[in-house]
């Protein structure tokens, strides 16, 4: 018999911009440390002590963490060593996937107690190292192509999860291609117009400021005081220097002055292509930023959780992660939602809210059109377009602002979900227990 596992609660900092932001010359294991302090602060029945596994989510690999981040969090946030560690990466779903596994194991009775982080640290640009390069550790040219029909070819169960067929320029284009070019191919499968994505860009801005605004995310970003990077003429960062003390406690991806005229004033990103010879459609606007930020949570036992008193924000009901084509990868989600559902034996009808990571509003909009998810339903609270989306603290963010946004809406069922780069969709299916 399966232990069921709940979401005690959920708190991360602010994500700021990548490269550029307030967080650049902060060390974000000691931010970590004080999310995890914060987290246990809100929760005083819950000890340090009490914690048997740490779980770590990141892609880049933050330069203040060593090659085992999650211990290093760990001991500096006091918890003993005697707790086990370990590190996920798959990519976009990093910190989503340290929830899943750690619920598999919890499901089994490993243990009774986690804490779940994400991380990132970000440079301005998603770009391939340019660093010099030998024949062994450059770019294998294979990545660039297919090598097998069963690689190149629209899958044989494809019609099972989605009404679109991939078009056949699009199958055969680069395997290895930009997150910004699976986005314009999504945009391109689905003829999605600019309008629309900058339409929905600005939707995800404004939903985001009124949540803002009306007190939404105070109980989950954690302030944090810090001081503000210096940065040279060429817009490098100076560590040598320190700036004035700063409190964060609002994302600063967030733009209170967009508009529609702003957002179509903004030129399609340089370096994208069409293989359907359309419009090149994404820009910055409709494209989530690159950030810097962390996440984290408490996972727990529900028998555990009842024998404290606690009152958990969530039960996880369901999960998967699955696999498409990485040139439309944007669309994963399509296939994780829907196979979560089966095993749960729901329909998207019995969804109240999706959360949904945002890293496109082209790949929103399509993975809308195939699972009609009406708008009402998603993210009511602003997404990654306005929130920013580091990486590795992005699947943490979602599910717990989704457990959070269940209660605040008073909703029952949730998604949270996100495309993978390399071409992947991962899902968390949860119930409110508020």
């Amino acid at each position: 018999m399966l232990e069921e596992i709940v979401i005690v609660d959920m708190k991360r900092s602010a994500f700021t911009r990548g490269g550029r932001g307030a967080l650049v010359a902060t060390r974000l294991d000691e931010v970590a440390v004080q999310i995890i302090h914060a987290l246990l602060a809100d929760n005083p029945k819950i000890t340090l002590d009490m914690i048997e596994e740490v779980g770590l989510g990141q892609v880049g690999q933050a330069g203040e963490l060593l090659n085992m981040g999650s211990a290093q969090i760990a001991q500096l946030a006091g918890i003993p060593y005697e707790a086990s560690k370990f590190e996920s990466n798959r990519q976009c779903g990093s910190s989503m996937e340290v929830i899943h596994r750690m619920t598999q194991a919890m499901m089994l009775g490993s243990y009774d107690v986690g804490l779940c982080i994400g991380v990132e640290r970000m440079e301005k640009a998603l770009m391939w190292p340019m660093t010099k390069t030998t024949r062994i550790t450059k770019i294998n040219s294979g990545l660039f192509k297919h090598h097998n029909a069963i690689q190149s070819e629209q899958a044989k169960n494809h019609f099972d999860f989605f009404k679109q067929a991939i078009p056949e320029p699009i199958l055969q284009s680069s395997p290895l291609c930009t997150m910004l070019q699976t986005a314009q191919n999504v945009a391109d499968m689905y003829q999605i117009d600019r309008a629309d994505l900058d339409s929905f860009s600005l939707a995800s801005h404004q939903k985001y400021g009124i949540a803002s605004k009306n007190g939404f995310y105070d109980g989950e970003i954690v302030p944090l005081t810090t001081h503000a990077p210096i940065f040279d003429a060429d817009q490098q960062c100076d560590y040598t220097q320190t700036g004035p003390e700063i409190t964060l406690k609002i994302d600063d991806g967030y733009r209170s002055s967009s508009s529609l005229d702003k957002l179509q004033s903004l030129m399609p990103i340089p370096g994208i292509q069409s293989t359907l010879k359309r419009p090149i459609v994404i820009t910055a606007g409709n494209s989530c930023p690159t950030n810097d930020g962390v996440s984290a949570c408490l996972l727990m036992n529900a028998k555990k959780a009842k024998s404290l008193g606690l009152k958990p924000l969530a039960r996880i009901v369901g999960m998967n992660v699955s696999g498409i084509k990485p040139q439309i990868m944007g669309v994963g989600p399509v296939i994780a939602v829907k196979k979560v559902l089966q095993k749960a034996q729901m329909r998207i009808e019995d969804i109240d809210s999706i959360e949904f990571n945002e890293a496109f509003a082209s790949q929103v909009l399509a993975t809308m059109r195939e699972l009609e998810i009406p708008e009402a339903k998603l993210n009511p609270n602003g997404g990654s377009l306005a929130i920013g989306h580091p990486l590795g603290a992005t699947g943490i963010r979602l599910v717990g602002t989704l457990a959070k946004s269940l209660h605040y809406h008073q909703r029952r069922y949730g998604i949270a979900t996100q495309c993978i780069g390399a071409g992947m969709g991962i899902a968390t299916l949860i119930e409110n227990l508020r």
